[in-house]
């Protein structure tokens, strides 16, 4: 189950797609400052400051990230092009704390490719701490705006598998591309 104002859609991409983003994806660099290894295009966003900043611009995003920025405005999920991406790997065991992502930093869209593994993605809301789950799947695109953008923290709990539909799902390698247009100039 969703929060409110939020979308998924199931197969946004198909899998010779998926095949290419990836191999793109590993033959860029990889930085490992996180618990998990991270990809940072068009600014890089400051964990320890929780901020964007205009001195962390890197430039524009490259042809392989623009082309699906460009599909997602013109797909109505942007009202204007996402000029930010973070690409989180995720292994078996690793997930990412429960979280809202920065509202000062980031417009009112956010939208995530699922690349890879299947895993569930826990939502909480803010002031009543009521509890949701969902199933990410590959290839799925997730789209949090208004309500569940800002009322919802989401997260992946760390574990090697999951249970989905009364059945344990080993979880393998997810790679996810999180979209979003920075508020700060």
């Amino acid at each position: 189950m969703l929060p409110p104002s939020s979308r998924y859609i199931p197969d946004y991409i198909d899998e010779a797609y998926e095949v290419a983003l990836l191999s793109t994806i590993d033959g860029s660099t990889w930085l490992g400052d996180l618990r998990r290894r991270v990809q940072h295009y068009g600014f890089r966003y400051d964990y320890r400051a929780r901020r964007v900043t205009v001195d962390s611009c890197l430039g524009p995003l490259p042809d392989w990230l623009a082309v699906m920025a460009d599909r997602l405005r013109k797909d109505g999920i942007f009202h204007q092009q996402p000029d930010q991406v973070i690409v989180n790997e995720y292994l078996p065991g690793q997930g990412i704390a429960s979280h809202v992502d920065c509202e000062p930093c980031f417009g009112e869209t956010i939208a995530s490719l699922s690349l890879g593994s299947t895993c569930l993605m826990e939502f909480t809301h803010i002031d009543c701490g009521r509890s949701l789950t969902h199933t990410l799947a590959p290839r799925s695109m997730l789209v949090l705006s208004g309500e569940a953008r800002f009322n919802w923290s989401h997260g992946i709990p760390a574990r090697k598998s999951d249970v989905i539909e009364g059945k344990k799902v080993p979880r393998r390698r997810r790679v996810s591309l999180t979209f979003r247009t920075v508020t700060v100039r």
